[in-house]
C-alpha cells in the first residue's frame, strides 16, 4: 500500500485529508507536536479503515531537528501533505517581534526547511507528490493580515520554483489555496458562507488534484475570480481600501 506523510496532522483539515486518504487505501504517517492527540487520531483511523497508521513528533520551527525527522521515518512516503500553519495576530505582530517571527517562521521557514529535505529524497527516487496548503492571503498583501499573507506569498513562490525544479524528475508539487474553511480557528468569525469550505471539501479537492496532477488549486473556484479582481486593482486605489 502507498504511504502518505501528513505534516501538522492534528488540524481539522489534516484530519479530513487523513480520512480521505484512508478511504483510498493509503497507510499514513501522522506528524505533529501533540502526540497524545495524534494517538487518538491514529486509533480512530486504524479501527475505522483497517490501515497502518504511525505517529511521530514534528515541530515546524525546530529546524535543526528536521533532518533527523526525515531519517527516523520507518518508510519514506510517496505522498507528503503539508498542513501546518499559524494565522497569528496581525495587530500583536506589528508591535511584538516574537509574534511576527512565529508567523513568518511557521508559515514560511518551517515549510521550506522540511520540504527542501523531502524534495531531495524524492528527487533521488524519481517519484513522489508534494502537496502544501498555502493561502489566498498570499495573493496580495492587505493591512488586516499582511504578515501572514507575506509568509504565504513566499510559500507560494517557493512551491512554484520547487515544481519547476522537480518536474523533470517526475515529481508533482501542488499548491492549495483553501480560502475560508469551517474549522475551530474560524468558528467565532462571521464569514460569507458562499466562500466557506468544509474540511471534507478541502480533502476531496486535494485528492482530485493529486489524481489529476494539478499545479495550483483554489478549493472554492470563486476565490480565483475574487483574487484576480483584488490583484488588478491599481495600487493608488488599493492602498486606500480598508482590507
Amino acid at each position: 500500500m502507498p504511504v502518505a506523510l501528513i505534516l501538522g496532522a492534528t488540524s481539522d483539515i489534516a484530519q479530513a485529508i487523513a480520512k480521505q486518504l484512508a478511504k483510498e487505501n493509503f497507510n499514513l504517517i501522522l506528524a505533529a507536536r501533540n502526540i497524545d492527540y495524534l494517538k487518538r487520531i491514529q486509533h480512530d483511523l486504524q479501527v475505522r479503515y483497517s490501515i497502518q497508521v504511525d505517529t511521530v513528533y514534528f515541530d515546524a520551527i525546530s529546524f535543526d531537528q528536521h533532518e533527523h525527522f526525515i531519517q527516523q521515518l520507518s518508510v519514506f512516503p510517496e505522498l507528503v501533505i503539508l498542513c501546518f500553519g499559524y494565522l497569528g495576530n496581525q495587530n500583536a505582530a506589528e508591535k511584538n517581534w516574537e509574534e511576527a517571527y512565529k508567523i513568518l517562521s511557521t508559515n514560511y521557514l518551517g515549510a521550506v526547511s522540511i520540504l527542501n529535505r523531502i524534495a531531495n529524497e524524492m528527487e533521488k527516487r524519481k517519484k513522489g507528490t508534494i502537496v502544501a496548503i498555502s493561502s489566498v492571503a498570499g495573493d496580495r498583501g492587505r493591512k488586516s493580515n499582511y504578515l501572514y499573507g507575506s509568509a504565504k506569498a513566499g510559500l507560494t513562490a517557493y512551491l512554484s520554483g520547487l515544481r519547476n525544479r522537480l518536474y523533470s524528475s517526475g515529481i508533482n508539487v501542488i499548491t492549495v489555496k483553501p480560502g475560508y474553511v469551517a474549522t475551530k480557528m474560524t468558528e467565532n468569525m462571521s464569514l460569507p458562507q458562499i466562500l466557506v469550505a468544509s474540511p471534507e471539501q478541502v480533502a476531496k479537492r486535494i485528492w482530485k488534484a493529486i489524481h489529476g496532477r494539478k499545479n495550483t488549486i483554489y478549493v472554492k473556484k470563486l476565490w480565483l475570480w475574487i483574487m484576480f479582481i483584488i490583484k488588478i486593482i491599481p495600487e493608488p486605489i488599493f492602498k486606500r481600501l480598508n482590507m
